[in-house]
């Protein structure tokens, strides 16, 4: 879920995101939640040892521990949500349990609302922040993207992959709408937190005679989703990835469908405390590892999001 911010976008971009769209769309109709290897903490399958590659590369304290927290938003399919056992399933998680190999310790995903994720990371509550979360300026720098005020101290981000926003609508019920543009005077429902949201408010602005945008937010993408399936707004936007596979998922695939292209196209990030630069540069090494030997693209191609993956690691590529 892209972070909470506006970010500069090109015809070009959107022309990629597009043609990303129609790929990923089609992937993910052949998907599903194949089977977890997750613990029944949500941790990794992945046993602590020092044997493992990159092992020494850690934080003494995380080598220790033999875990490293990661706070999540786990209510956000097909990135991390919880499966038919109750178990934390997705890409992000699947990411994680690869990464574990390499770095000989085991992911625990603890789950938290997005808008508080970068918090707990500044309390020390969790190692790293893992959830579809933006890599952009305004994070890595502690900045409120509306006031453009100093909130904090910031994050760094490893960046593992790239995705944009769409609007979808009930299936069969878009009213017109393809663009941001047209839903000046009507209502969409989003993520509170997240760059849809920020996108909404944005546009809202522009709309003049047209209208303003009735924006209603939730604390979670599913309740958004419910809210529009129920009838109570005209659309819905979160990150393509996501809207993607509720359409796909909800109501047998007849409850939502996808209008227009996505935007705002951008990094992925997992966000770690300026202050820990050690356990920063393990997690990028080890994602350049299984990038290197096809685990990340195993990952990738399982949820059907190939136009997503990146080729290499990077450190607050966002912009």
């Amino acid at each position: 879920m892209t972070a909470s911010t506006t970010r500069r976008t090109t015809a070009a971009s959107s022309r990629i995101a597009a043609v990303g769209a129609i790929a990923v769309a089609g992937a993910l109709l052949l998907t599903g939640c194949g089977d977890q290897t997750k613990s029944k903490d949500g941790g990794s399958s992945s046993a602590a040892t020092s044997k493992a590659p990159l092992f020494s590369k850690l934080p003494k304290a995380i080598q220790d521990k033999g875990v490293i927290k990661v706070g999540s938003d786990i209510a956000y399919a097909p990135v991390e949500f919880k499966d038919k056992d109750g178990k934390t399933a997705g890409i992000d998680p699947d990411l994680a349990d690869a990464l574990g190999k390499q770095l000989g310790v085991k992911f625990q995903f603890e789950n938290g609302t997005f808008d508080t994720l970068v918090t707990g990371l500044r309390a020390k509550r969790y190692d790293m922040a893992m959830s579809a979360m933006t890599d952009t300026k305004d994070r890595q720098n502690g900045v409120d993207s509306k006031t453009k005020k100093k909130v904090g101290e910031g994050a760094d981000f490893v960046d593992y992959f790239t995705a944009g926003v769409s609007i979808y609508t009930p299936k069969g019920k878009d009213q017109g709408i393809k663009t941001w543009d047209d839903l000046c005077g009507k209502k969409i429902v989003v993520q509170r937190g997240t760059v849809s949201e920020d996108l909404a408010k944005a546009q809202s602005e522009k709309c003049g005679d047209k209208g303003k945008i009735s924006i209603e937010a939730f604390d979670t993408d599913q309740q958004a989703q419910t809210r529009l399936r129920s009838g109570g707004a005209d659309a819905g936007s979160s990150d393509f990835p996501v809207a993607a596979y509720a359409v796909k998922t909800s109501g047998g695939g007849n409850d939502f469908q996808i209008v227009g292209e996505q935007v705002e196209a951008a990094p992925y990030g997992i966000a770690v405390s300026k202050d820990n630069t050690q356990l920063r540069d393990a997690l990028k090494e080890a994602l350049d590892a299984i990038i290197k030997s096809g685990d990340y693209d195993k990952v990738i191609a399982k949820w059907g999001v190939e136009a997503g993956a990146v080729k290499e690691a990077k450190i607050n590529g966002g912009v």
